[in-house]
């Protein structure tokens, strides 16, 4: 008889500690305090790098995807995100005093240059008529002695590949917002040494707002692309609250002059 298949947490080498922690549980009682404390931060930790492995999973594929993702493409678009936490269900999915940094689900991770700062995020289910993205982030701010709160999203490998100064980048969100706040997007392209920064501000239209980075006008090296990042920055928004219900980043070919 063929010897047994480990599976697929076997093969990653968490199949006997799942197996160790079931048959623990069978009967609770008979594990002491400490061990069950333990078992407890084990099983939360590996519960944490799991949603970390399953956004950076859903982020690349959302990148290879095609149109069924909602994603309002142009023309030839070659290339689209949705970041995860609009995507993937965070835990916890409200955060009460937001230090900065403080990271979020798929490579995004919340900025802001305050020594106090009131404020909290969650995440919610997107209200009907608020864009295609599973999931929203609502961001209420009480008070702010800073000047931004920003939004960092790492771009997958992926928005790198085949990206020339042909291309445009475009970053489009859906914002419910209580009063009117400038909202800027900047792009972070590393090629060797250097870093290219383009910012834009989001021109709104109603509560879909939309920034566009023309790389014909950078000077990144196309033979040296090495890591990308996109920055949402939201300026002096105490005592507000703004809804993102949606955001997607893509790129595409520019239109020849």
């Amino acid at each position: 008889m063929g010897q047994e298949s480990p599976g697929f947490w076997g093969g990653f080498g968490f199949g006997q500690s799942i197996k160790r922690w079931k048959r623990a549980l069978r009967s609770p009682a008979t594990v002491s305090t400490a061990d069950l404390r333990r078992m407890a931060g084990d099983i939360q930790t590996l519960r944490d790098e799991l949603d970390q492995m399953a956004a950076a999973a859903g982020a690349e594929l959302q990148g290879r995807g095609g149109s069924g993702d909602g994603i309002a493409r142009p023309e030839q678009c070659d290339w689209a995100i949705r970041p995860a936490p609009w995507t993937i269900r965070m835990r916890p999915h409200g955060i009460v005093g937001l230090g900065s940094p403080t990271e979020l689900n798929g490579g995004v991770t919340l900025y802001h240059d305050a020594t106090r700062a009131q404020m909290s995020l969650r995440q919610d289910p997107t209200p009907p008529n608020c864009g295609t993205a599973p999931f929203g982030l609502v961001l209420e701010v009480y008070e702010l002695d800073g000047s931004f709160v920003s939004l960092v999203q790492d771009l997958p490998a992926a928005s790198l590949e085949g990206l020339t100064k042909g291309h445009f980048i475009a970053v489009q969100i859906t914002a419910e917002r209580d009063h009117p706040i400038d909202v800027y997007a900047r792009l972070n392209i590393q090629h060797g040494p250097n870093v290219e920064q383009m910012v834009r501000e989001i021109e709104f239209k109603g509560d879909l707002g939309r920034a566009e980075f023309d790389l014909a006008y950078s000077k990144v090296n196309e033979k040296r692309l090495e890591k990308a990042w996109l920055d949402l920055i939201i300026e002096g928004p105490t005592m507000t609250r703004i809804a993102l219900w949606d955001m997607s980043i893509l790129r595409a070919p520019r239109a020849d002059i």
